[in-house]
């Protein structure tokens, strides 16, 4: 076939010459075959370090590599696949220039995929492309690992150099406790790491890639709570500053809170058991069965003593009424998990104070669970006024663990994690995938 000049540039192939493009039988309509060759400056190199070495013999024949689709035609390239005998990686297949070592696709294949799967759904991604999404996956990981190497061929390291303030949190991606530790810069809202589990040994693989000087720069680091990441963070950056997120102290204040609305429902279906059955017609109006109408009034108020005061709704704001009337013990409860929230809208300054008022209400009030969180309050208590003193909580990285939420979903169907962090690398961190020739 003629115009092989015409197809290397519809190829996008570099390095690489066309000997001629045939037409054969084969899925659908056929499939389009260009048999290319490296030039010889690109020839007889190792496919993994890609130093010139030795030949070693022809290999496994010609081969082919899955190209971008022309038209309704599947495209692929075929040449020979040599192997040659490196002094550091052994006998290896030789280095091709328009396919990454070990892989069936050309880069743009690869570069294509990466960007659909970071922003259709799996079916478009696979539909469109023609490859099972667990080809999908390797190709992520892939793509991954080369844009990495290409960043630190360029200098631009491995993207840990400029780290001040980070964030810390884990994510569940699959059932049975599996879980993700995550890593956030706060001064980018980039995710910059992610490794599989949620212990000391997770978080101890990311510090010792950031290694000891760029642990020393590490100023602020911010979490929520765990124990692990607390101890981590110490042995790792002891000079940094450690916080702990707002959202998940007033967190533990909302889960106390409804421990009360539990208790207090239970306790009014209790008496509600040993009251008569009610009454019909008019002699309900007489009947009082102050357990039943209290179990129905607690039924429905747990959005009530949730949400923030200014976003209640009328019914909800009649409901907060009814519970103070009715119930002052879970009003007591409520009003104790709106005062925490309060101190951390006040000035640095005035919060110290507001914080100990805080504990000694927790402390005297007789609510068991706001007694025990007042213990954890007390514990944490110089983490939690230092987010207060430097504006510091977990709110980029909760917005991080939103989205990787979301890739999960799309993600589902890969066998293990590895494809997962790289989906969420290419789509949160400083790598961003773009389609061939777009750049």
């Amino acid at each position: 076939m003629c115009g092989v000049s015409l197809w290397r540039g519809l190829l996008g192939v570099e390095h690489t010459v066309v000997e001629t493009v045939v037409f054969e039988d084969g899925p659908g309509d056929g499939v389009l075959v260009a048999h290319v060759r490296a030039v010889a400056t690109r020839r007889g190199r190792c496919g993994r370090c890609r130093r010139r070495c030795p030949g070693y013999d022809a290999g496994g024949g010609r081969r082919r590599w899955r190209a971008l689709d022309h038209g309704v035609a599947m495209m692929f390239l075929e040449a020979d696949a040599p192997r040659v005998r490196c002094r550091e990686h052994g006998v290896v297949v030789a280095h091709v220039p328009w396919a990454a070592h070990d892989a069936g696709h050309t880069h743009s294949f690869d570069q294509q995929v990466a960007w659909l799967a970071t922003r259709t759904s799996k079916a478009a991604a696979t539909e469109l492309m023609r490859v099972a999404w667990r080809t999908v996956g390797t190709i992520i990981a892939r793509v991954w690992r080369a844009a990495e190497a290409r960043a630190e061929a360029a200098g631009d390291g491995d993207g840990l150099d400029r780290l001040r303030r980070i964030g810390i949190d884990e994510i569940s991606y699959r059932r049975n406790f599996k879980y993700l530790s995550v890593v956030v810069d706060h001064d980018t809202g980039n995710l910059v790491w992610a490794g599989e589990g949620r212990d000391r040994a997770t978080l101890r693989r990311f510090f010792d890639r950031l290694g000891p000087d760029r642990c020393a720069q590490i100023t602020h680091v911010s979490a929520d709570g765990a124990g692990y990441i607390d101890e981590e963070v110490a042995v790792a950056c002891p000079q940094a500053i450690r916080a702990i997120d707002p959202f998940h102290v007033v967190k533990w204040a909302n889960d106390a809170l409804s421990r009360v609305r539990i208790n207090a429902w239970n306790e009014a279906r209790a008496l509600a058991r040993t009251e008569p059955s009610p009454l019909t017609g008019w002699a309900r109006r007489t009947q009082s069965l102050p357990g039943r109408e209290r179990a129905h009034g607690l039924k429905n108020s747990r959005y009530a003593l949730w949400k923030n005061p200014d976003n209640l709704t009328i019914r909800q704001k009649a409901k907060l009424q009814w519970i103070a009337t009715t119930d002052p013990r879970l009003y007591r409860a409520y009003l104790l998990k709106e005062g925490l929230r309060l101190i951390f809208q006040l000035p640095p300054d005035q919060a110290p104070e507001a914080l100990d008022r805080w504990l000694n209400w927790a402390r005297r009030c007789r609510i068991p669970a706001f007694t025990n969180l007042a213990k954890s309050i007390k514990a944490h208590q110089t983490r939690i006024l230092a987010s207060i003193q430097h504006q510091l909580s977990n709110g980029p990285v909760e917005s991080v663990n939103t989205k990787i939420r979301l890739l999960t979903r799309t993600a589902f169907g890969f066998h293990t994690a590895e494809p997962l962090i790289a989906l969420a690398m290419l789509r949160l961190g400083r790598h961003h995938p773009t389609l061939p020739a777009r750049n």
